[in-house]
């Protein structure tokens, strides 16, 4: 929940170079809160002050700019939010928002794929949250934002499997790095080459409006706007492309359990009484 100390919030957010990072700054100071905004990089984030202050916000007095690459590792990375905790004394909201999507086929990729992966959007978040929750909890206040993929309902698209399956593991922007040629199954070619068609036909025509996504998150965590009288969602897709793959993958698993429940049913203990544990 928000601090109780302020109405004003310390916000910290990871991966502010491009995407929802970026556009979650001004939004933020927008509504009169704080934000320290990270980069793997702080070169590329080292023109934002300037650019809120263009905008007329008072960013020498509300923002602060932070490297923290999240394939540091632990120590580092506690360093790292110790600096930003000594910004503006606390952070109430951590939005874990950085991250990287490898674009490959999961046969053609290597452990070592797999592994940078899951230390960027997985093990990088674990170290920065982790790092970040002593303190929320000795003021007993704080929210923790986990930025997470319509990709985890698909996993079955070609290419996304990386992906995927490390958002997945961290929920239950994105930057696109360069698609390895190494390695590569001849029969895949085909399925290769037009998934990689096929993305870089969406890129930049994406359905979703980001700022209006950011203001959404925004209102939840402040419970204000679209969010007040609601409760705190545990999930919250944004867009309906999102919500029909959650639709989607939820109309398959009822199904399942309907076609299969006298199975289903039929593999737990039986009780005294012969009736079955559990589901029925």
């Amino acid at each position: 929940m928000a601090s109780e100390e302020s109405t004003q919030l310390v916000w910290m957010i990871t991966g502010c170079a491009s995407g929802f990072g970026r556009r979650f700054v001004p939004g933020i100071l927008r509504r009169g809160d704080k934000v320290i905004a990270t980069s793997r990089k702080v070169s590329s984030i080292e023109t934002l002050p300037e650019e809120m202050s263009q905008q007329g916000f008072d960013a020498a007095n509300n923002l602060r700019i932070l490297e923290l690459d999240l394939e540091w590792g632990t120590t580092k990375i506690n360093q790292a939010v110790e600096e930003a905790l000594s910004a503006f004394g606390r952070i109430d909201v951590l939005i874990n928002n950085g991250g990287v999507g490898m674009k490959s086929l999961v046969e053609e990729a290597d452990a070592q794929r797999f592994t940078r992966q899951f230390q960027i959007n997985v093990f990088g978040h674990i170290d920065v949250t982790n790092a970040v929750l002593p303190h929320m909890r000795a003021r007993k206040s704080g929210t923790i934002v986990v930025m997470g993929s319509r990709s985890t309902w698909r996993p079955e698209l070609p290419a996304i499997g990386l992906y995927a399956s490390s958002k997945a593991a961290l929920t239950e922007g994105m930057l696109m790095y360069p698609y390895h040629d190494d390695k590569r199954i001849p029969e895949y070619d085909l399925l290769r080459s037009k998934a990689l068609e096929g993305a870089a036909a969406l890129n930049g025509k994406q359905p979703g409006d980001p700022v209006k996504g950011v203001e959404v998150i925004l209102d939840v965590v402040r419970g204000e706007g679209k969010a007040a009288g609601r409760k705190f969602p545990r999930y919250l897709p944004l867009g309906t492309n999102a919500a029909q793959a959650v639709k989607e993958k939820t109309d398959i698993m009822m199904e399942v359990l309907e076609e299969w429940k006298d199975v289903i049913g039929d593999v737990e203990y039986e009780q005294p009484d012969g009736t079955k544990m559990w589901y029925s």
